[in-house]
């Protein structure tokens, strides 16, 4: 607004910002908790459809990526209107989503209406959420995003009872139906982003920078025409010039300069390999629990179990991360956050009664907050908060591959085999790879960032050994070139140009 014009441009680390933090935690909440909650109908929706478990979970598995995958889209439409729309007009698209699915009549129509429709809806839910809460916060933004991403297990919390409630009363065409109109909150969460005045500030930057190239453009240029003997063909240059802004559009909104950047790719790498085991052991816990004989409602107890320890994972987890111990290397925490929720799926296995499984619920609810927590918060670690936009939009498209193929690959071990240790195993080995290989590639570029660190202070500090080797190199060009017979004509060539022209 133009009354906000003359705002500082710093994050306020406070105020409206913890109002902000309540609309992230609603929406955030919902874009993860919604497709793990639907897993209490699969049962249901593949008896009434006469369908395998792997086509079942390929609900979970499209709505997911899809929430991933149009990450991109997402971050391009908030560069452009901002969070507050986005998320407002996300929350609609999720109710007609759902409100769909309750009159489809095949599983096919429920892919679309539940996986693409109300998928993407999720997504312009998730991304403006957490990219709005690195503009609010700063000091305080591992607190603020631990906080924020707690509503993913609040709402697991209470969407898994309430799906078997609804499930039992109404069916599951109504529960969808109550369930679209539950998801319209989310417009009401969106209507909370208030625009920050930071805005302002970025776009005199642009036009500044903006001057300043075209300023270096007209230079160059003139330099060109006088010592160019030829004009270039202005139909190149136009060509030229197309090209050069259709590629600068597209790099204002997706920062493609960050696949350059070292821990971003180390970061990109184990997140692909980790999530394709993090979703389906969440999708299939229920399911599992009723094939070993228990009863409906112990079995979607347990994903409430799970949730109400990662509800007090992620704000621990978050305030641990924002130590003076712990900050400095978070990317090591957060590789060993990973690695310790895979090993918990490999011990699943021995869970053979509802005890071990409420066990394993308890230590998978730990892991799987803690993970959560760290997740966007080690990414903008690494690539800051102003780059934080399309590192986030790279990264879910890339992911989504993974996070697609994840809980169908589990589904299909399940119908082979008959049982589920084999899903659970597989999982657990995926992300104790994963986090192995973020552990060690990460020590890797600490290393690198302190060895270029104390090359820079070298350079700094002694500025005579730069200038000692800059002249030692024209020294030795001069002496090569007195030394090359060859060279000779062309040196006298140059001398009877200069003395025409005067010089």
């Amino acid at each position: 607004p133009p009354g906000n014009a003359g705002r500082a441009p710093g994050p306020p680390d406070g105020g409206w910002g913890w109002a902000v933090v309540f609309g992230a935690f609603v929406s955030i909440g919902f874009a993860y908790a919604f497709p793990k909650g639907l897993a209490i109908f699969f049962r249901e929706i593949q008896d009434f459809f006469g369908t395998s478990y792997s086509e079942v979970a390929w609900i979970s598995s499209i709505m997911l990526a899809t929430t991933y995958g149009a990450g991109p889209i997402s971050s391009i439409l908030v560069n452009r209107y901002g969070s507050r729309p986005v998320v407002m007009f996300g929350g609609l698209l999720c109710g007609i989503g759902m409100i769909s699915a309750a009159f489809c009549s095949s599983i096919l129509q429920l892919y679309i209406c539940v996986g693409f429709i109300t998928g993407f809806g999720l997504a312009l839910n998730l991304q403006p959420s957490v990219i709005i809460i690195g503009k609010y916060f700063l000091k305080r933004r591992p607190i603020a995003n631990g906080l924020a991403m707690a509503g993913s297990p609040v709402m697991l919390c209470t969407l898994a009872p309430l799906n078997q409630f609804l499930f039992d009363n109404f069916g599951w065409r109504g529960s969808f139906l109550i369930l679209g109109a539950i998801l319209l909150h989310c417009c009401v969460a969106g209507a909370l982003f208030r625009p920050i005045g930071a805005a302002t500030a970025s776009v005199k930057t642009q036009v500044t920078e903006k001057g300043k190239d075209a300023l270096k453009g007209k230079i160059i240029e003139d330099a060109m025409e006088v010592s160019s003997p030829t004009n270039v063909p202005m139909e190149n240059k136009i060509e030229e010039e197309g090209e050069n802004d259709c590629f600068e559009k597209i790099n204002q909104y997706l920062d493609f300069s960050l696949f350059k950047h070292r821990g971003f790719l180390i970061y990109l790498i184990g997140n692909v390999l980790m999530f394709l085991g993090f979703f389906a052991p969440i999708v299939f816990l229920a399911p599992y629990a009723k094939h070993t004989g228990i009863d409906e409602y112990s079995a979607a107890f347990l994903l409430s179990i799970l949730a109400i320890v990662d509800m007090v994972a992620r704000p621990a987890t978050g305030m641990i991360a924002n130590s003076k111990w712990v900050r400095p290397r978070i990317q090591y925490f957060f590789s060993f956050a990973i690695a310790f929720n895979g090993t918990c799926h490999l011990l699943c296995p021995l869970a053979s009664n509802y005890t071990g499984l409420v066990v394993y619920s308890i230590f998978f609810g730990l892991a799987f907050g803690m993970v959560c927590a760290l997740l966007f918060e080690t990414l903008m670690d690494l690539v800051g908060a102003a780059r934080f936009t399309s590192a986030v939009g790279l990264v879910t498209i890339a992911e989504c591959c993974t996070i697609l193929l994840g809980p169908p690959i589990g589904g299909i071990l399940i119908d082979t085999f008959g049982d589920y240790k084999y899903m659970f195993i597989k999982c657990g080995a995926v992300m104790v790879l994963a986090g192995t290989f973020l552990f060690i590639m990460n020590y890797y570029n600490y290393r690198m960032l302190a060895k270029e660190e104390k090359e820079r202070k070298t350079k700094e500090e002694d500025p005579k050994s730069v200038r000692t080797e800059n002249e030692g190199k024209n020294n030795l060009n001069k002496d090569t070139t007195q030394d090359v017979p060859e060279l000779e004509p062309l040196r006298k060539e140059q001398e009877v140009k200069k003395e025409i022209n005067g010089t």
